[in-house]
């Protein structure tokens, strides 16, 4: 009786996730020590331990691979304040929720500050849908929770233009502001909006 041998799909799924776990985490190393302009395809294949073609297959190239980097840390990110634990996630009073959820968006967005520079400059609105659209319906939602008087779709709006990359990168990088101040400077933003509107 003669045998087939055929290759279980469940372990290539497993392997592939193993090698895009690998890929991903030697990108990221990369782009931490060296920037994006680091980010070469054979050096990315080195350090994961893979071949370049494998690396080509499944993420087309560098800007594939860029927009994967992105998008693994902003699943990551989402999670966390959808359904994480307080305060970014639910189960505190919605004026917390927003500090958290704006001083994290700030440290989310200063940790792949330039692959976001380059993905938010790659056309005129590429900011705009996806993760700015989650970002804004979550905002929109807790400022109407916490302050059912304000236009809180305007006014995500206003605290989420703080966190543009461009705008970011030009402060953090050439005119010394600090996160922190920045995070302070959107506490600020949100409690003055909360003030009595003047007639």
């Amino acid at each position: 009786m003669t045998v087939n041998l055929v290759t279980n799909p469940r372990q290539e799924r497993v392997d592939a996730a193993r090698n895009r776990a690998k890929i991903l985490a030697a990108a990221a190393e990369i782009v931490a020590s060296h920037g994006v302009e680091g980010l070469a395809m054979a050096d990315v294949a080195a350090a994961a331990g893979v071949g370049v073609g494998t690396l080509y297959r499944r993420f087309g190239d560098r800007s594939g691979l860029a927009y994967a980097l992105i998008d693994e840390r902003e699943r990551e990110f989402q999670a966390a304040f959808i359904a994480g634990p307080p305060p970014l996630g639910p189960g505190a009073d919605a004026p917390v929720r927003i500090r958290a959820f704006l001083n994290a968006a700030v440290d989310r967005t200063v940790e792949q500050l330039d692959l976001l520079l380059m993905a938010e400059t790659a056309a005129p609105l590429a900011r705009f849908g996806g993760a700015y659209d989650a970002y804004h319906a979550h905002l929109s939602m807790l400022i109407a929770q916490a302050r059912p008087d304000a236009d809180a779709y305007v006014l995500a709006d206003a605290l989420l233009a703080t966190l543009a990359a461009p705008l970011l990168a030009h402060r953090l990088r050439d005119c010394g502001v600090t996160a922190d101040r920045i995070k302070a400077g959107l506490g600020d933003l949100f409690n003055l909006a909360g003030q009595r509107r003047v007639q």
